[in-house]
């Protein structure tokens, strides 16, 4: 467990090498990431993978045998090494294992990249299929920001919004206790609109926002009276999950997937859940969200 730091023109990041977690997103000394009290929810930006989300009863079945993985799988719980550090960007590296083959019974290499440019972060998933037979895996970032934003304290949770590119019609999923989605049952959250006021009231009914397809890939969160907030891009991944931990919790996450947890309409076949990424033996594929501050 170690904290490398990166930086450049005034926007810094600093990550533990433990779950390969982001924790701190600053421009000069303004922080935005949250970090992470214990009081509300002591993670600040765990890396997704192989699932995002929950398996059924935290199981499921695959082609090389039962897959035992508990709520957003494994990438959180293991030391990542650092493989390359160049000042403005950082690798780590987390292999397959004895012990992750009990719980995945897959190889693979998870790499991830984190780089500044001055004005944005990049965070870059890029796994390799490392074994002798198809690998599926789903993943997904969870970052969480301060809400208010640096700069405006005077701003409350409902004083946000989320903007995006263009109107649309948003219809989400219902989530149960179990973490479980049903298709079955969505909710419209608006219609024809390009922004949403943010509001524990929403997110504690629905317990997750789970947006489907957000056009353009791309969101804001926003300070009504202030301005400020942050911006996300994520192309190539179709789920955005907003959440936060209570009704008081001072931070919300904005969080870009790529898959979703199970739902009641698929098998408990590990590959049919939903957008699982499937690779070939020696295949790597590789995705990257960016995170602006404004």
């Amino acid at each position: 467990m170690a904290l490398t730091t990166i930086t450049k023109d005034g926007l810094t990041a600093t990550i533990d090498s433990m779950g390969a977690q982001l924790m701190s997103l600053r421009v000069g000394e303004a922080e935005y990431l949250w970090q992470g009290n214990p009081e509300f929810w002591p993670r600040r930006a765990p890396v997704l993978f192989p699932i995002v989300g929950c398996l059924k009863g935290d199981a499921a079945e695959s082609a090389q045998g039962p897959v035992r993985l508990k709520r957003h799988g494994i990438a959180r719980l293991y030391d990542h090494k650092v493989v390359e550090n160049t000042g403005s960007s950082v690798t780590f590296e987390l292999p397959s294992t004895d012990e992750t083959r009990a719980a995945y019974p897959y190889d693979f290499r998870l790499n991830m990249t984190y780089a500044v440019d001055g004005t944005s972060l990049a965070q870059t998933f890029e796994v390799a299929n490392t074994g002798d037979v198809d690998l599926p895996f789903t993943l997904g970032g969870h970052p969480a920001f301060n809400v208010p934003v640096p700069g405006a304290e005077n701003e409350a949770f409902d004083d946000y919004k989320l903007v995006f590119p263009k109107k649309w019609t948003a219809s989400v999923p219902k989530i149960d206790d179990a973490g479980l989605h049903d298709f079955s049952q969505m909710t419209t959250l608006f219609e024809d609109s390009d922004e949403m006021d943010l509001s524990h009231a929403l997110i504690d009914e629905l317990l997750t926002i789970v947006f489907c397809d957000v056009p353009g890939n791309r969101v804001s969160l926003v300070g009504k009276k202030s301005g400020h907030g942050v911006e996300l891009e994520f192309p190539g991944f179709d789920y955005l999950g907003v959440w936060s931990a209570s009704s008081t919790a001072p931070f919300v996450a904005i969080e870009p997937w790529h898959g979703c947890a199970s739902a009641y309409d698929e098998s408990d076949s590990f590959e049919d859940k939903r957008d699982t990424i499937v690779l070939a033996p020696g295949e790597s594929t590789a995705l990257t969200f960016t995170v602006t501050p404004f």
